[in-house]
């Protein structure tokens, strides 16, 4: 047991290290973006461009991978061998290719609309930027829907590097546009870049899928045991699986009535910050974890996947609550350092922050939904997670309403956290009636140190970044050098904390430290 434990979180690190060299890349391609658009009219246009044929992918094909393909096919693979597993895989990839080239021509015929649908502008300019950069990137569903789908093949037999190399790619090729081409080529040529980074992401796999003796060969087999369980299985969870792009569509919508518009790439560049922040670490969990969670629900081992499934939430807990209130503390100035500068000026690092700081703490919500979604989706149930993103959505979209016109920003950013824990909290209840046994008297206990020692992590890093604001130099180097003092600080509190209150995370890194030293 100690030694599979020991294997998966070496396999998180990795995938989480890997993972983070691409987030560090994304961080880097949206700081030229921001130096080069600020917050203005082509930035606007871009980033509703950019979005929309991504949360088609989201909501349509994204969830028969993730959480309809991969259960069937290691269903497959533990049942009927690995000869018949890519035998489905190929059919599955032939559908999923034909039914995207169809949106990706479909999209590319009306982008009207669906900007109209996205975004409300004002100023008809923008509107008609919009419409021409989504024709030219509607073809990334297509490419998503083939890189995605061999992502699944992948991870289902425990091959996570390649995927998480996937960022690192189209960010790699993305930058290099910005730092030779874009002054030759503007916005236009950004999004052919962002097609050819998409097109990247399905071709680097290839060495992975040799590895596993993995040849794709078109099949029209769409009638076979599998397909019809796979079709069966992605209405509700294609439904559930709408919550975050369905949120997107409804924050870009009425970003776009603030700051002439502005509000859509303010949402957009604290919202990729975040995303980074949190989903490091989060998404480097839930994709190691969701294949072994499907395996042990085609096995029948139970009580595994419910050990499985509460160990996963206490180690995410205890290191994103901290992660949460760090980030309320450094927001302006983690802004500042990431995207000031050039056109990106001190309003546009003010409106961010204040963004960046509200998202933030929905953190905990983000992680525990992704979590949680993965546990209904690897049993092969998508009721639960179908009701609780409709509520979800709707209760967005009435706290958008209600919080946006007072508010601005902040309201936008406060709406997006509520729903996000609302969509958690939802999960969980039926998880816990069900036996889950996620919430017991011990991770209770600890969930209240947790937040104790978070607390006390935040207030350490705000008053180390206040106390150095007046002593390090102006500019991006002393940006650097009090974010790194405060984000020092704030680790050595809570580890502090942690092991004060003997939290299990800090006791297995003592002994593992203690084995090493004895060995």
């Amino acid at each position: 047991m100690e030694e599979k434990q020991s294997n998966a979180a070496r396999t998180i690190g990795v995938v989480m290290l890997v993972t983070l060299i691409g987030k560090v890349l994304g961080l880097y391609r949206d700081r030229l973006l921001a130096i080069h658009y600020s917050v203005g009219m082509e930035a606007s246009a871009f980033f509703t461009a950019s979005r929309i044929p991504r949360v088609f992918f989201d909501a349509v094909f994204a969830s028969a991978v993730a959480s309809c393909f991969i259960p069937v096919f290691s269903e497959y693979l533990e049942k009927k061998g690995k000869e018949e597993a890519h035998r489905f895989a190929c059919a599955f990839i032939t559908l999923i290719g034909l039914v995207t080239a169809a949106l990706s021509l479909l999209g590319m015929a009306f982008p009207g609309p669906l900007v109209a649908l996205f975004a409300d502008y004002s100023d008809p300019n923008t509107v008609a930027l919009a419409a021409s950069l989504t024709r030219v990137m509607f073809p990334t569903v297509f490419f998503s829907g083939i890189a995605f789908s061999l992502v699944g093949v992948l991870q289902a037999q425990d091959h996570f590097f390649t995927p998480a190399l996937m960022s690192t790619a189209s960010n790699l090729v993305i930058i290099g546009y910005f730092l030779f081409l874009d002054r030759i080529w503007g916005i236009y040529g950004l999004a052919v870049a962002y097609l050819v980074g998409w097109f990247l992401q399905g071709v680097i796999h290839a060495p992975s899928l040799r590895q596993i003796r993995f040849r794709y060969r078109p099949r029209l087999e769409f009638r076979t045991e599998g397909m019809k369980k796979v079709v069966a299985l992605m209405a509700p969870v294609m439904v559930s699986s709408w919550v975050q792009p369905i949120n997107l569509v409804i924050s870009s919508r009425f970003g776009s009535r603030l700051l002439d518009g502005g509000g859509v790439s303010v949402m957009e560049y604290s919202n990729n910050l975040y995303l980074v922040i949190t989903g490091v670490f989060i998404l480097s969990v839930t994709n190691v974890i969701f294949p072994r969670l499907s395996r042990l629900t085609a096995g029948g081992a139970e009580t595994a996947f419910r050990d499985t499934l509460r160990q996963t939430m206490h180690t995410s807990l205890f290191f994103v609550l901290p992660m949460t209130a760090g980030l309320m503390a450094v927001s302006h100035t983690l802004i500042s350092l990431v995207y000031g500068g050039g056109e990106f000026d001190a309003f546009s690092v003010d409106i961010t922050a204040t963004a960046l700081f509200w998202l933030s703490l929905g953190m905990t919500g983000y992680a525990v939904q992704n979590i949680l979604s993965r546990a209904y989706f690897a049993r092969q149930d998508g009721r639960g997670p179908l009701v609780a993103g409709a509520l979800s959505i709707l209760s967005n979209l009435v706290l958008c309403r209600m919080l946006t016109g007072p508010l601005g920003i902040t309201g936008l950013a406060l709406a997006s956290t509520l729903s996000s824990t609302l969509y958690a909290i939802l999960l969980l209840i039926p998880l816990e009636r069900g036996g889950a046994g996620i919430l017991d008297t011990s991770m209770v206990w600890d969930l209240a140190r947790m937040v104790l020692a978070s607390v006390a992590t935040g207030l350490g890093a705000w008053w180390v970044l206040r106390a150095l604001s007046g002593i390090l130099p102006a500019g991006k180097m002393g940006e650097v050098l009090s974010l790194g003092c405060s984000a020092l600080t704030g680790v050595a509190i809570y580890v502090l904390l942690a092991a004060v209150f003997r939290l299990q995370e800090v006791r297995l890194v003592l002994s593992s430290i203690s084995n090493r030293k004895r060995g």
